[in-house]
């Protein structure tokens, strides 16, 4: 192989990896915004990642969702941030002592409503997107119910640690969360039963169910994990925004589908890309930062999200057709 080739060659391999246009794009994007903005330094590129920080995380239940295949997506993920803002916010009421207790019951409800998730699509055989969008009013109406009653203003002190601290000043702790939820999903794929049989699912889900993979189990997970996700992510976005309020998850719905798709993770499932959805997340991130530069209202601001959103999963579903 001559040196020419060579180069070709790792140029290919190169191009291949699942998360490379989401890191080119998200480089690209912060060089132009920082050369517009006259913010090009490594300070921005910090700020920017704490905020991709709160939508990875979500957006990472929304990728296991994603993986167990058929076009599956986790429409109550928004709901069920809201709620969780509402309910760790309040149960906390400010104080160190009651996280003891009521981060434990917040995540423990996102999970359980992941359940709710699985056993519809499981035992009820209704389409996920369905499912999930039923159990998203349902608890919409939950929130309806309770928000009246929500009259804290006060979020525990380390909850905002977490969500708003820097390690030495200078790394943010809830990016230290993330990565750590990224390596946690990464290795789970790579080296576990469970990980490696989520793809299989995604990838075929006959012939999985013919290998023996007991694939009801295998989907229910990720549901359930998606839904604790949610509430995590919930729980500490609401400490970034300093409270909750009706419709606080609402942008997350495209943002987390963007975010995989984006990040290199398969829309039609089989294959996922932990870190790729984190630099899913940045690249969305940067791209609302540069419509909100260019003067865009927040209608404008949507529709170019939106459109932005739906060209990736055309061209995502076109390579999967070739």
């Amino acid at each position: 192989m001559t040196s020419r080739e060579s180069i070709l060659a790792r140029m290919r391999g190169i191009r291949d990896i699942p998360w490379i246009w989401a890191a080119g794009g998200s480089l690209l994007m912060w060089v132009i915004l920082g050369i517009v903005g006259h913010t090009l330094n490594i300070e921005s590129l910090v700020a920017t990642s704490t905020n991709a920080s709160f939508l990875a995380i979500v957006a990472l239940g929304q990728m296991l969702v994603v993986t167990t295949g058929g076009g599956a997506i986790d429409l109550s993920i928004p709901s069920v941030i809201t709620l969780s803002a509402f309910l760790s916010a309040g149960i906390t009421s400010g104080s160190n002592t009651n996280i003891l207790y009521a981060v434990p019951i917040v995540l423990l409800l996102g999970a359980s409503i992941g359940v709710l998730n699985a056993l519809t699509v499981l035992l009820l055989r209704i389409p996920p997107i369905i499912a999930t969008l039923g159990m998203s009013y349902i608890v919409t109406t939950a929130i309806l119910i309770y928000s009246p009653h929500f009259t804290t203003s006060y979020i525990a002190p380390a909850l905002l640690a977490v969500a708003r601290g820097r390690l030495f000043g200078f790394i943010p702790y809830i990016l230290i969360v993330t990565i750590i939820l990224v390596v946690l999903l990464q290795l789970m794929f790579s080296r576990t039963r469970y990980g490696k049989s989520l793809i299989a699912v995604g990838q075929n889900l006959e012939a999985a169910r013919l290998s023996g993979i007991p694939v009801n189990i295998v989907r229910g997970v990720a549901y359930v994990l998606s839904g604790f996700l949610a509430a995590f992510g919930g729980t500490m976005i609401s400490a970034q925004v300093n409270g909750a309020f009706l419709g606080l998850g609402d942008p997350y719905l495209l943002q987390t589908v963007g975010s995989v798709v984006v990040g290199g993770t398969l829309i039609f499932g089989g294959r996922a890309v932990p870190v790729g959805t984190l630099l899913g997340s940045l690249f969305l991130v940067l791209l609302v930062t540069a419509v909100q530069v260019a003067g865009l209202n927040i209608g404008g601001q949507f529709i170019t999200e939106g459109l932005f959103i739906i060209l990736i999963l055309f061209l995502a579903a076109e390579r999967v057709r070739h």
